[in-house]
């Protein structure tokens, strides 16, 4: 038993430094010693793959919360972003910040423009209204941010902003016929009576659109 402790500790040693070499184990007692060093190769290998796990999860939880925090940071940059807009002429094919006139979908990208600028990001720029649709997904009532859209059957929509609950919120478009940038909220008589019995869904833009400066 004693030789085989020296056998033992041996290995350790070997396997620790890295100098692990059969022949130097007594031919006689090769088999245990081959045996012992795989055993603590496995221990130490065990341990190396625990901790790379270990780094690997705490950088996915690290970046998860980071990409949090930059949600965050734009949602809560949207009223802010809208705001500005509300009152600008209708023109089509406006765009607010060479024209100051807007149509409806020059209006959501200058709004997601803005934000994302105040959130030290960069958004994607302007698109047509399908192709913005194409760059969404579907979200819930009960899930909604600022910053998601209203749409109806027919393809208009409507930035949500200053959120107080998902039953709630202010809207801001650019309006056609009143040929101005409004906004309205959800208790005003008109969202009950159009805007909800013509409602498609709502949806978020994508976290593709939006980058780090």
């Amino acid at each position: 038993m004693t030789g085989q402790l020296k056998i033992f500790f041996s290995c350790v040693i070997q396997t620790a430094f890295g100098s692990i070499y059969p022949g130097r184990i007594i031919s006689g007692q090769y088999a245990y010693g081959a045996t012992v060093i795989k055993y603590i190769q496995c221990i130490f290998l065990s341990k190396i793959c625990k901790m790379i796990l270990s780094l690997f999860f705490l950088c996915i939880c690290h970046t998860d919360s980071l990409a949090q925090k930059v949600s965050e940071t734009f949602e809560s940059k949207i009223s802010e972003a809208a705001q500005q807009y509300i009152g600008l002429p209708y023109m089509f094919g406006g765009d607010p910040e060479k024209a100051g006139s807007a149509d409806n979908s020059h209006l959501l990208c200058a709004i997601y423009e803005r934000a994302a600028t105040l959130a030290g990001l960069r958004f994607a720029g302007y698109m047509p209204m399908r192709m913005l649709m194409r760059h969404t997904i579907p979200v819930r009532q009960e899930s909604l941010k600022d910053g998601d859209l209203m749409v109806l059957r027919d393809g208009h929509a409507a930035m949500i902003y200053n959120l107080r609950s998902p039953e709630h919120f202010d809207l801001v478009y650019a309006s056609l016929k009143k040929q101005e940038v409004i906004s309205f909220n959800s208790r005003n008589a008109v969202f009950e009576a159009y805007w909800l019995s013509n409602l498609e869904g709502y949806y978020r833009p994508a976290e593709k659109l939006f980058a780090p400066r």
